[in-house]
């Protein structure tokens, strides 16, 4: 976090700058038509949850975009609403004069984003980190890999990314089943950790077999039954499996990992959803590792 703090710290001191030198970032041009090929991009690229064919994707709202500057994300254009007015100016000069930006009226701009109550600013941005299954699995670090193996609501995906950030997780691979990252609930719920997080889309079959070839320990979670966390070893290189909120990880893959661990809880209660689980094995995992391994 203290090379995110000093980004960020840089980031507000070149805004600064840029405000003395009198620039004011990329000019604002109206749209009206709602035809216009960034606007559609922008809508396909909302709807679809996925990125475009030059590997952009929608984000929308003053703190999501403002989250996305911070950490480095790249620019493809920018999308005002006539209604969001001042509130939402600060933006431009904060981006570079190389980004497209665009004022839409009100209902151009609704037509294109997805939630009820828009903000009025949406973006396209391209993430670098973003799909690399060798940087999630090859990278030398001593957090746990998350495996989101069918999550289905975008907020427990959402809370998974958040916790894998703020707990040192070295990334997170999504496999069928799994809402798409780029679900607009999801990006909201992860609040800007999507943005620094090094992700992949992969079968869980061939998570499986890559994260075995790189000698992680597999590891699965359970409402009740397995090695509870506290006694679990849960340092070192390991991946950590959190199953679909109903039906948990297929048979066949539970057979193909090292253990089970669970979280001690009242019996009455059946289960933590998924989000939270992996919070609180993600938390352990870390506490566990600066035991270990004090900085």
């Amino acid at each position: 976090m203290l090379v995110l703090d000093r980004i960020a710290k840089a980031r507000v001191k070149k805004t600064a700058e840029k405000r003395a030198a009198g620039q004011a970032g990329p000019p604002l041009r109206r749209i009206d038509g709602r035809h216009n090929l960034l606007v559609k991009e922008l809508r396909r690229a909302f709807r679809q949850g996925e990125p475009t064919p030059e590997g952009y994707f929608a984000i929308e709202g003053v703190r999501i975009i403002d989250e996305a500057i911070r950490s480095g994300c790249r620019f493809r254009a920018v999308f005002f609403s006539e209604a969001a007015g001042e509130r939402t100016r600060h933006i431009l000069p904060q981006l570079s004069k190389e980004v497209e930006a665009f004022l839409l009226p009100d209902a151009l701009f609704q037509s294109a984003a997805l939630t009820e109550a828009p903000q009025g600013v949406a973006a396209l941005v391209h993430l670098p980190k973003h799909g690399e299954l060798n940087a999630v699995i090859s990278r030398d670090t001593r957090g746990p890999i998350v495996v989101a193996a069918g999550i289905q609501d975008p907020g427990n995906l959402g809370t998974i990314l958040r916790s894998a950030e703020a707990f040192g997780a070295g990334g997170v691979l999504l496999t069928e089943g799994t809402v798409s990252g780029w679900n607009s609930k999801v990006v909201r719920a992860s609040a800007g950790s999507l943005f620094r997080l090094f992700t992949a889309r992969i079968k869980l079959k061939e998570a499986v077999e890559n994260l075995r070839a790189a000698n992680c320990r597999l590891i699965a979670t359970s409402s009740h039954n397995g090695t509870p966390i506290s006694k679990a070893n849960l340092t070192g290189r390991i991946a950590l499996f959190i199953g679909n909120e109903g039906a948990g990880l297929p048979p066949a893959v539970m057979r193909e990992l090292d253990e089970v661990v669970s979280i001690p809880q009242k019996t009455l209660v059946e289960s933590l959803n998924a989000g939270v689980a992996a919070s609180v094995v993600l938390y352990e995992c870390l506490r566990q590792s600066q035991q270990r391994c004090p900085e």
